[in-house]
């Protein structure tokens, strides 16, 4: 069995051993389920907790459920993200740290394989547990507020996944570069964060940009996105992916001298 192939069974063993395999999506699922739920039963949470005065009546307009499955959305954005990064801050800086690597480091290693297996892996269950979280959504949406058009749930479920695909690239090059898990996690939210915040003040400017994925996968539930500036997005968003893979792979042959003994 090749060097790939080998390490990409230990990721799997190690996530299956951490629970990463399971807690992971258990927290995407339970997030996308909280939204539509919350969402029908409000009227009855705010007259049980809110202490209204007797005779008060409160009318919430019924949302649609496309706005629903764009809440759920909103929910990954925040929560979703800040989960992957806690989860996959110390992948590589956290093995250098505790100086576990040195088991790998000293053999012959093609950090090409040893970069590309973890970011396999870490890519496989933060999908997983987006189309999750999203299906479990989307069945509560079903019941409790209508169907949703099937394509334009796999469109916007597609859509959304090249940005995903994008944040754990983030956070294992920001792995991969710092010292330890804290600081890798640090970085990876602030190019995060920073990033959203400057497409939200100047994005209008520019229609093609990865940080244009999420509004381009709510907009398949209006009348769609215009097609060659998503194309052009998701064709961005790819290089600058595998610009980042290359990156992450150069930077974790660089630091290997850094680990721990």
């Amino acid at each position: 069995m090749n060097q790939f192939g080998v390490l990409l069974k230990k990721e799997w063993r190690e996530n299956l051993r951490n629970y990463k395999l399971f807690w992971i999506p258990a927290v995407f699922i339970l997030l996308g389920i909280t939204e539509p739920v919350s969402n029908y039963f409000l009227p009855q949470i705010l007259d049980s907790v809110g202490n209204l005065p007797e005779g008060t009546i409160m009318e919430f307009p019924v949302p649609e459920p496309e706005q629903v499955m764009v809440a759920i959305m909103g929910q990954y954005q925040l929560l979703g993200l800040l989960v992957l990064v806690l989860a996959y801050m110390g992948t590589i800086a956290g093995e250098r740290k505790s100086g576990t690597a040195t088991l790998l480091y000293a053999r012959p290693l093609s950090f090409k394989a040893y970069f590309m297996s973890k970011w396999m892996m870490a890519s496989i269950i933060a999908l997983l547990s987006v189309w999750l979280g999203f299906l479990a959504g989307y069945y509560y949406t079903y019941l409790l507020f209508g169907s949703i058009d099937l394509m334009d749930l796999i469109r916007f479920g597609f859509t959304y996944s090249f940005w995903i695909l994008l944040v754990v690239t983030v956070v294992l090059v920001a792995s991969a570069l710092m010292p330890n898990a804290g600081l890798a996690a640090a970085v990876s939210l602030g190019v995060i964060v920073i990033s959203q915040l400057v497409d939200g003040l100047l994005g209008a400017y520019w229609p093609v940009s990865p940080l244009k994925l999420t509004a381009y996968a709510a907009a398949w539930f209006e009348n769609g996105p215009d097609l060659a500036d998503f194309w052009w997005t998701a064709g961005t968003t790819v290089l600058l992916i595998a610009l980042l893979l290359v990156l992450g792979i150069y930077i974790s042959s660089r630091k290997a001298a850094s680990t721990k003994i």
